[in-house]
């Protein structure tokens, strides 16, 4: 997993079947995570502007139930506190 900063959304109306009705959100990963922006879908309804817990590859999938999605990364959790996370 990793933690970033939502930075801005993404707007697709047409889209695979299993991702209909689903929110994507543009996440800026903190410097020590060391990777660039990625698009994730978003169910636990995440503004810009906050941090957020991203699962990758297939948690991303498990933990949200989209076993069967082109899903590979997922907002899974708004950060409350984080000490330094910018």
């Amino acid at each position: 997993m990793i933690i970033g900063k939502v930075v801005g959304s993404v707007v697709s109306t047409r889209k695979n079947e299993k991702l209909v009705g689903n929110k994507f959100m543009i996440v800026e990963p903190v410097s020590s995570m060391g990777k660039g922006r990625l698009v994730a879908v978003d169910n636990v309804g995440a503004g810009i502007g906050e941090f957020v817990i991203v699962a990758v590859g297939s948690a991303a999938r498990i933990g949200t139930d989209y076993s069967n999605a082109p899903v590979d990364a997922a907002i899974v959790g708004i950060v409350d506190d984080g000490e330094g996370l910018e």
